[in-house]
C-alpha cells in the first residue's frame, strides 16, 4: 500500500489515522518470538515497532523525516490505548508502551475511527445594503422608477444598441457603506478566497463562519507597525514585558539591549526555559480550538508551496489580534533561535531547531479534544511556519488590494438604462432545486414561448409603425427567436400576407408603339465605282 498526500478537506486528521494504522498493519514484519521459555508467533518487540513506526512516519509525505523517535513511541502508546495494538496476553487500553523488548501484536482486526459527524452550521448570508436606495438629503424626484411591461416597444428599445441607438438612462446613487459593512465585506472576501485556495465546495465542515469576527480581520490588516506586527488597541492584552525581554534576549544573543547578560553558565537555558513556561501555561493555542480543521487542512497544501503559503496567509487574519502578535513574535524568535551559531546549544541531546519544534508546538496548535495525531501534525505546521514566518504572518496584498477596489466599486454612482430596471420589481433570487427533463421542457415551453409569440404577434398586428420598421423588427426577432417565429410564419407565404403587394395597372397599348413586322433583306445599289 502506497503512502498518498492527504488532501485538505473535512476530518484530515481522522483520514491520516486511519492511514497510518493501514500502512503499519501492511509494513510492521511479524516472526515467532520467545518470552520465559515460551514460543509466541507472528508478534513483534517494542524497539521493532518503534523502528518501522519511525521510518513509515519520516518516509510519509504528510509528515516527514523530521519526526523523532521520541514522538513515534508517543504515537504507539495511544496505538496501545487505542487497541490497534496489544500485548502477547491480549492486554491493551493502557499507555505503558516502551522502547523496549517486550512482545506485542495485532489483534484480529485494529479499529479504524468513523468520521466524526459534525452538525451543519449552514451557510452564513451576508446581508449588504440595499444599494438601490438614495443617499440621506439627495433628491430623487426626477429619477421615476416604474414596473415596465415588456412589450413591442420595450423590446426594440432593449435590442437598439446593436442598431447604434442609445436608450434612456439615469444615475443611481448608492448608500454610503458603515463600518460594519466593510467589515462583513472582508469576512464575506476573505472566506471566500480561503475556499478557494483550499479547493473545497464549502467551508462549512472545517469551519463554522458565525465564529469568524469581522473585525479581528481588519485590524490585523490595518493594525500594523512597521514591520508588520499587529498593534493592539486593548494593551492589557500585550505579552508581559519580562516574556518579551526574554524573547528579545535569545532572538537578538548576544547583542541584548533589554537585559544585563549575567556570566553564569546556562543564562541562555534558563532563559528559554522561562518562555517555554509561559506559553506552556496557556489554556488555549495561539491558532485556537476553533481553527484547528482549518489549519490541518492547509497542511494537505504542503506539496504546493505557493499554496500553502497563501493559505496559510488568510487563515492567520482570522485569529483574534492579540493571538496573532503573539504568534508573530514567538515564531520570529524560533526562527532567529535556529539559526543563530553564535548561541550556544540550548539542550544536549537534541537539535536546536527540533527543539524549537517540540517546545511550542503545543503551545501553536491543538485540538480542544485530544487527538491522536495532534502532535504529529503540529510539528508539521510549525516546521513549515518557522521556514516561511515572514511571508505567511504579513498580510496578503492581493487579497487587500482587491477588497479595496471592490469597496470602492460599490460606493461608486452607477448608470442604469431603462429596460434594465425592470428587475428591480422582480424578487429577490432564491435557491434552485433540480427537476425532471419533462418539467423543464414544459416550463420552457410555457414561461418562454409563449410571451415570446405574443410580443411577436403585436409586432405582426400593430398597425401604428410602418412598413419598413415593421419588417426590420421581424427579422431581428427571427434573428433572436427563429423557432418562436417559425411556429408563426412556417412558409414565406405566410409572413408575405402582412406586406400585400400593391397590383399595379398596365399602361394602354399604342398604335404607334408597335413594331413593323419582320421584313427580309433587300439589297440596295452600291456605290462603288
Amino acid at each position: 500500500m502506497e503512502p498518498g498526500l492527504v488532501g485538505p478537506g473535512p476530518y484530515r486528521a481522522t483520514r491520516l489515522w486511519n492511514e497510518i494504522i493501514e500502512l503499519f498493519r501492511a509494513g510492521m514484519p511479524l516472526r515467532k518470538h520467545r518470552c520465559r521459555f515460551k514460543s509466541y508467533e507472528r508478534c513483534f518487540k517494542a524497539s521493532e515497532a518503534v523502528d518501522c513506526l519511525h521510518e513509515l512516519l519520516g518516509s510519509n509525505q504528510n509528515f516527514g523525516p523530521e519526526v523523532t523517535r521520541n514522538q513515534t513511541v508517543k504515537l504507539l502508546k495511544k496505538f496501545l490505548k487505542n487497541h490497534v495494538i496489544e500485548d502477547i496476553k491480549g492486554r491493551w487500553g493502557k499507555e505503558d508502551f516502551q522502547d523496549d523488548g517486550h512482545l506485542y501484536r495485532f489483534p484480529p482486526s485494529s479499529p479504524l475511527k468513523p468520521y466524526p459527524k459534525k452538525t451543519s452550521c449552514g451557510k452564513e448570508v451576508i446581508k449588504f445594503p440595499d444599494w438601490n436606495e438614495p443617499k440621506a438629503g439627495t433628491s430623487q424626484e426626477h429619477i421615476s422608477v416604474k414596473s415596465v411591461a415588456m412589450n413591442s416597444e420595450m423590446w426594440y428599445k432593449r435590442h437598439s444598441i446593436a442598431i447604434g441607438e442609445v436608450p434612456a438612462c439615469k444615475l443611481v446613487f448608492r448608500r454610503e457603506l458603515t463600518q460594519t459593512n466593510i467589515e462583513e465585506i472582508w469576512k464575506s472576501m476573505t472566506l471566500s478566497q480561503l475556499q478557494k485556495v483550499l479547493g473545497l465546495d464549502s467551508l462549512d465542515e472545517v469551519l463554522d463562519t458565525k465564529l469568524v469576527n469581522s473585525k479581528h480581520i481588519v485590524q490585523n490588516a490595518y493594525n500594523v507597525n512597521k514591520q508588520g506586527i499587529v498593534t493592539l488597541e486593548d494593551k492589557s492584552k500585550e505579552l508581559p514585558h519580562w516574556i518579551l525581554s526574554a524573547m528579545k534576549c535569545l532572538a537578538n544573543w548576544p547583542s541584548c539591549s533589554d537585559l544585563k547578560q549575567p556570566t553564569y553558565s546556562g543564562f541562555e537555558r534558563d532563559v528559554f526555559k522561562t518562555i517555554v513556561d509561559y506559553f506552556g501555561q496557556m489554556k488555549e493555542p495561539l491558532l485556537t480550538f476553533h481553527f484547528f480543521d482549518v489549519f490541518v487542512s492547509v497542511l494537505g497544501l504542503l506539496q504546493k508551496h505557493s499554496k500553502a503559503v497563501e493559505a496559510l496567509q488568510i487563515s492567520c487574519l482570522l485569529l483574534p489580534p492579540e493571538n496573532r502578535k503573539r504568534l508573530q513574535l514567538l515564531v520570529r524568535m524560533m526562527a532567529r533561535i535556529s539559526f543563530n551559531k553564535d548561541l550556544p546549544p540550548l539542550s544536549e541531546s537534541v537539535r536546536t531547531r527540533t527543539l524549537m519544534v517540540q517546545a511550542f508546538s503545543r503551545c501553536i496548535l491543538c485540538s480542544k479534544d485530544e487527538m491522536d495525531l495532534d502532535e504529529l501534525l503540529a510539528a508539521k505546521l510549525v516546521s513549515f511556519l518557522m521556514d516561511n514566518y515572514q511571508e505567511i504572518l504579513s498580510v496578503p496584498s492581493a487579497l487587500k488590494s482587491s477588497i479595496e477596489e471592490h469597496v470602492v466599486h460599490l460606493q461608486r454612482v452607477q448608470i442604469k438604462y431603462a429596460g434594465a430596471d425592470t428587475d428591480a420589481t422582480f424578487p429577490p433570487p432564491s435557491f434552485c432545486h433540480q427537476i425532471s427533463a419533462d418539467e423543464f421542457e414544459y416550463q420552457r415551453a410555457t414561461s418562454s414561448q409563449e410571451p415570446l409569440a405574443a410580443l411577436l404577434e403585436e409586432i405582426a398586428t400593430n398597425k401604428e409603425i410602418s412598413v419598413k420598421d415593421k419588417k426590420k423588427k421581424l427579422k431581428q426577432f427571427q434573428k433572436s427567436y427563429p423557432e418562436v417565429y417559425r411556429v408563426r410564419f412556417p412558409t414565406p407565404e405566410t409572413e408575405a400576407v402582412l406586406f400585400p403587394e400593391k397590383t399595379k395597372q398596365k399602361p394602354p397599348v399604342l398604335m404607334w408603339a408597335l413594331k413593323k413586322p419582320f421584313q427580309p433583306f433587300h439589297r440596295t445599289r452600291s456605290f462603288r465605282m
